[in-house]
């Protein structure tokens, strides 16, 4: 498994870079981000999350305790959000870099993206639901958003003390890692 990186790590901030060749080393990669999704108990992993600043998602929204196949497994490479719906869903989200904090965010209720899938071939995708929740919370990691840039005044207060423990956890990290 590789490692998760955490709140408020700057590479999280960081717009991603898109990926310009598909080869074995970004499959071998691929699969290392579903093995620490899945690790994680996540239902999406982008590659900033494991320190890699490309445009690269893998998603599996099945029920963890369901046996994975890959025909859950969701590949998207440099992915453009094409459409949103109008219409708005409000739901609770968690992010495996901002661990042990949640809030509802609201967001289109479907989207359609556009993307590359590991065979180089271009492809598009229609979602809803979770899956379009899913999808827009990662590709916004691409972006260098994380959830709670996107929630309301008063979750964003009832987040703030999380947000504060991640900060300090990051500073002891950084500090242990100079006295190295």
């Amino acid at each position: 498994m590789l490692d998760v990186v955490y709140y408020p790590d700057p590479i999280l901030r960081r717009v991603s870079t898109e990926i310009t060749q598909i080869d074995a080393e970004l499959e071998r990669l691929v699969e290392q981000m579903f093995e620490t999704m899945y690790g994680n108990i996540g239902i999406g992993l982008a590659a900033p999350q494991i320190g890699k600043n490309i445009r690269l998602v893998v998603i599996d929204i099945r029920d963890p305790h369901e046996e994975t196949s890959d025909s859950t497994k969701l590949v998207l490479i440099n992915p453009v959000i094409t459409f949103k719906s109008k219409e708005k869903e409000k739901m609770e989200e968690g992010c495996l870099s901002l661990p042990d904090i949640s809030a509802n965010v609201v967001r289109p209720a479907r989207v359609r993206v556009k993307a590359l899938g590991l065979d180089g071939e271009e492809f598009e995708l229609e979602a809803e639901g979770l899956l379009a929740r899913c999808v827009q919370h990662e590709i916004d990691h691409l972006d260098g958003i994380v959830f709670t840039d996107k929630v309301s005044l008063a979750s964003k207060l009832s987040v703030k003390g999380g947000l504060r423990r991640l900060e300090e956890d990051y500073m002891d990290r950084m500090s242990k890692k100079e006295a190295e």
